[in-house]
């Protein structure tokens, strides 16, 4: 289905460069419009609406423009590996937004007292050894990575004390080979350095932060200094291109909460960039990493390029309108459009890496879709890590050793792999301005349209810019509804919830009669 149709912006001048709004996970893939920043998230009251007539505009005393945005898609729901062109086709009248003009954004002179903090957000990652299990602990006690059914809530963390315990081997093998830890701290850490060092040559003077949502240093950490520090105006900035609930939700949870319980907090001015893959810049640096592993191939013309991204249950998508899935398939649609303006043309595909479990991730799995492009006769495979800006275990063991290997046996000759993008200094350029064109907003008010169907809602905290994204997020449902009789799932769905019902049997007897082979065999210690 071919459609196309006019859009009417009503927006800031390119000068204060204010972000529209981000579309509503409710609308479908070929109604939503691919817009250059998302909405932001202020300490102070932001009206969000969505509806194909959108309107966003600051306050009054800032002069506004009219914008028309046209916008053609052509969506199949049968998705090709080997397209030569995007599925979906942008034509987007918005350079002025698109453009980072971080000259022309940051006027507002700083008074002596106002100290500026930008706060980096990650996940984090075990940096020994024996760091691995407690970090696993940590992860799957977070109940937007597992969710369990309200009735089994209690169990979380015994949950994730067996299962910490039980991965931990395996795990520990996988940190092993990759030099005994995560390096995601370390190049986390030169990120923040270099994003320092390109705020204050943009003069942006302000430090910079990071926190962990699992390990060290957590975002309780980075927080106790950010106060110390006497930051007056906080930029919150996810390492993640992309929004899902389970990473930029799980980390801005954190935070609200935080933010919430500390007078210092809530009377100190801050503002979120939710999500950020659709900045010029990010795209351009990413083209620039494929197209010069592309030319390391003998034809780089016949090279597949393949992007594989971190899966997410589909039940976050579908039941908790988590936009991730939407959003990854417009970043590459994004970056495969710059790569065409360089006269590239390769044909690409997206798939989904690291599922657990027995429940539906999101699909085509990367490991399968790797086996059928080699039974395909595809023989030149360039992998590109899209949701990681940072290398870890995840690109270094999973795709440079597991995902080659199988690659390799399936019948492709020839492997590579994109890094990710590190210090790149186009991409901590962008991520500069981002946060320079944040500034203006930081604290201020501003309205848009979030969605036709609803009233203004006022968005006055962290918690609230989840809500435009996760309107359930108190009645979340596990990612398989394990009381859900009747033969409507796979087998394998099947098998997940019989093997979760005697986990949890099994559990309630430990936790309760503290007898039992888990208690022998020392895996749930804490309940002895």
């Amino acid at each position: 289905m071919n459609q196309s149709m006019n859009i009417r912006i009503q927006a800031p001048s390119p000068s204060s460069a204010f972000p529209p709004p981000h579309p509503s996970p409710a609308l479908s893939r070929s109604n939503r419009i691919l817009l250059s920043q998302r909405a932001m998230c202020t300490s102070k009251r932001i009206y969000h609406c969505f509806g194909m007539q959108m309107e966003a505009c600051d306050n009054s005393s800032l002069s506004k423009t009219s914008l028309v945005a046209r916008y053609c898609s052509g969506w199949s729901k049968t998705q090709s590996f080997f397209l030569k062109h995007p599925v979906n086709n942008y034509s987007l009248h918005l350079r002025a937004l698109l453009t980072s003009r971080t000259q022309d954004v940051f006027t507002m002179p700083l008074t002596g007292d106002e100290k500026i903090g930008v706060l980096l957000l990650n996940l984090g990652g075990p940096e020994t050894l024996d760091d691995v299990q407690p970090f696993l602990f940590n992860l799957f006690a977070d109940p937007d990575i597992i969710r369990l059914p309200r009735l089994f809530r209690f169990l979380q963390k015994p949950l994730a004390q067996f299962i910490s315990v039980l991965r931990a081997p395996k795990s520990k093998e996988g940190y092993a080979s990759i030099g005994g830890g995560s390096p995601l701290r370390r190049i986390t850490d030169a990120q923040a350095e270099e994003l320092r060092k390109a705020l204050w040559a943009k003069n942006a003077p302000a430090k910079v932060y990071v926190g962990m949502r699992y390990w060290h240093p957590f975002t309780e950490e980075a927080i106790e200094q950010i106060k110390k520090d006497g930051i007056t105006k906080l930029v919150v900035l996810p390492l993640y291109p992309q929004f899902s609930i389970s990473t930029s939700g799980s980390s801005l949870r954190l935070l609200e909460s935080i933010f919430r319980e500390d007078e210092y907090l809530v009377n100190m001015q801050h503002t979120v960039i939710p999500s950020w893959y659709q900045r010029e810049g990010y795209i351009k640096a990413m083209a620039d990493l494929i197209e010069k592993e592309l030319g390391s191939f003998d034809c780089p013309g016949k090279v597949v390029i393949f992007f594989s991204a971190h899966g997410v249950p589909v039940a976050y998508v579908e039941e908790a309108g988590d936009p991730y899935k939407a959003e990854m398939e417009e970043c590459v649609d994004l970056i495969m459009e710059e790569l065409e303006k360089r006269k590239i043309n390769n044909a690409y595909t997206l798939a989904y890496q690291s599922r657990v479990g027995p429940v539906e991730w999101l699909k085509p799995y990367t490991d399968e879709t790797i086996i059928e492009l080699g039974q395909k006769g595809v023989k030149s495979l360039l992998a590109v890590p899209i949701s990681f800006v940072s290398e870890h275990i995840e690109t270094l063991e999973e795709i440079d050793v597991e995902y080659k290997e199988l690659a390799l046996k399936s019948g492709i000759e020839k492997w590579g792999r994109v890094p990710a993008l590190g210090c790149e200094p186009t991409f901590i350029s962008d991520l500069a301005d981002a946060v320079i064109e944040s500034l203006p907003y930081v604290g201020a008010m501003a309205v848009s349209n979030l969605e036709a169907r609803q009233s203004l809602v006022p968005l006055g905290s962290v918690e609230e810019l989840l809500a435009a994204y996760d309107s359930q997020r108190r009645e979340l449902p596990p990612p398989v509804m394990v009381w859900e009789w009747g033969w409507t799932k796979s087998a394998e769905t099947w098998n997940g919830r019989a093997a979760m019902l005697a986990v949890f049997v099994l559990l309630v007897l430990e936790v309760t009669t503290g007898e039992g082979f888990l208690h022998q065999w020392g895996v749930l210690p804490l309940f002895r």
